[in-house]
């Protein structure tokens, strides 16, 4: 299975396609699609169908939106969380298009992009630690040990994984309460715990060459239940899918469960040019 922060599906199409045919995922969780359900529908469904998907979409527009997309079933479709709260400066009647999870071979698979949170003072910090409490009831409310979280979680698990912790200091996606509100989910870090101690980043802002300098975030997770996670047989970041021109400022993850057809490669892949 594999996790993707596409940034704009309609941009980044012409690269999605090729990089489903070449790793050809089961499922794959993506996020950011920023399109309504018609337009995707119009614009997405039909190429995925034609290459053995199907297909579930919660989309709102210019902004959000995620989506699931199996190979091996997708049943009991649930867009939202339980009580999931409401952005303070978004719609008042309308949780924005952040989650949803369907049942893929047995696994309950949830596709999520938590909210950035802008900064620790900012109301949508408070918002953003409501939605990964609604998040924690929500995988609580079912099978804890078959469940797995992908997406974007906008938050660093640990200080290792952003390349220079004194830089984010005032900043909100490494604060211990967001930190602590991912640890209560009570899932396994799937691809941290295959790799302890090793660099890896899912993210590099598009700014100032950020990704040739490898100076980014891991905040791109899979996160699993303990039946889950101890079927794990490789578990990496596909940096390939980051290079090149009009990329996303995210690379996807992706995780092998029962075997591993690419072999225990990573945790990153290929590795950065340049490190610091």
């Amino acid at each position: 299975m594999a996790t993707w922060n596409v940034n704009s599906v309609r941009s980044r199409l012409p690269r999605l396609l090729p990089w489903l045919d070449g790793r050809s995922p089961d499922v794959v969780c993506l996020q950011e699609t920023k399109l309504p359900a018609d337009a995707f529908d119009e614009l997405v469904t039909p190429a995925l169908v034609e290459r053995g998907y199907a297909v579930a979409h919660h989309g709102e527009g210019r902004w959000n939106g995620v989506a699931i997309a199996s190979r091996v079933g997708l049943d009991d479709v649930v867009a939202g969380l339980l009580d999931e709260p409401l952005n303070p400066g978004g719609n008042p009647l309308r949780a924005e298009a952040r989650a949803v999870s369907a049942t893929c071979a047995g696994l309950r698979v949830s596709s999520v992009y938590v909210p950035n949170g802008r900064a620790p003072d900012d109301p949508h910090y408070r918002y953003k630690l409501s939605w990964l409490a609604a998040l924690r009831a929500t995988v609580a409310a079912g099978d804890p040990a078959r469940a797995v979280v992908c997406g974007d979680l906008n938050v660093a698990p640990s200080d290792e994984d952003v390349y220079d912790p004194a830089a984010f200091v005032t900043s909100t996606h490494v604060t211990p309460p967001e930190r602590d509100a991912l640890s209560a989910l009570g899932l396994h870090d799937v691809v941290r715990e295959r790799w302890p101690g090793k660099r890896i980043f899912t993210y590099w802002d598009y700014r100032a060459g950020m990704f040739h300098q490898d100076l980014g975030m891991r905040i791109d997770l899979v996160l699993a239940g303990a039946d889950v996670a101890r079927r794990t047989r490789a578990a990496w970041v596909d940096r390939q899918a980051r290079k090149g021109s009009a990329p996303s400022d995210h690379a996807p993850v992706i995780v092998d469960l029962d075997e591993a057809p690419d072999g225990d490669c990573g945790p990153v892949v290929p590795p950065p040019s340049a490190r610091r």
